[in-house]
């Protein structure tokens, strides 16, 4: 048999209300050595969970097992001045310096990283604080001669944890 709903108070509170959505380009990210006008883009923080399953006779049952925090894609500009490149790069010394082969404790090349989501006005409306990041692919991309396209740095980031503050 159908449902009806049960209607108590206003029955405009079940209707659409204006909301301002969330938009793309209203974000800051900030991150120690990187100046936060160089990013063009950044994604959202991700979490995949396991499945882990229980087998029973005939039947199965679906678990969440282990939460993992995917990689966090950011595109920067490469300006001449401030260098983009040389702010990556202050950054990947702190992992491996490449004249000496060197490698760096954990405690020195991670960084937190700060996500805020702004309103039109400019108020942080959604803030994520990504703790424990460090480098795990940078790709200081392609040269063209025939395109007047900016230069720009990819980075691929790996976290420990996020928490979405508000």
């Amino acid at each position: 048999m159908a449902e009806t709903l049960n209607i108590t108070g206003d029955a405009s509170s079940m209707l659409a209300n204006k909301f301002e959505p969330k938009r793309k380009f209203r974000w800051v990210l900030e991150i120690d050595g990187i100046d936060a006008f160089l990013c063009k883009t950044a994604s959202r923080p991700q979490l995949t969970f396991e499945e882990t399953k229980i087998q029973w006779i005939n039947v199965e049952r679906k678990l969440a097992g282990r939460g993992t925090w995917g990689d966090m894609s950011v595109t920067l500009y490469d300006p001449i001045a401030p260098s983009g490149a040389q702010q990556v790069m202050e950054w990947i010394r702190l992992n491996l310096e490449t004249s000496t082969g060197r490698s760096g404790y954990e405690t020195f090349y991670k960084r937190d990283i700060v996500l805020k989501m702004l309103d039109p006005v400019g108020t942080v409306v959604e803030l994520w604080d990504i703790k424990g990041c460090w480098l795990a692919d940078i790709n200081f991309n392609d040269l063209d001669y025939s395109a007047s396209d900016a230069v720009e740095i990819t980075l691929s980031i790996k976290m420990d944890n996020c928490v979405l503050q508000y």
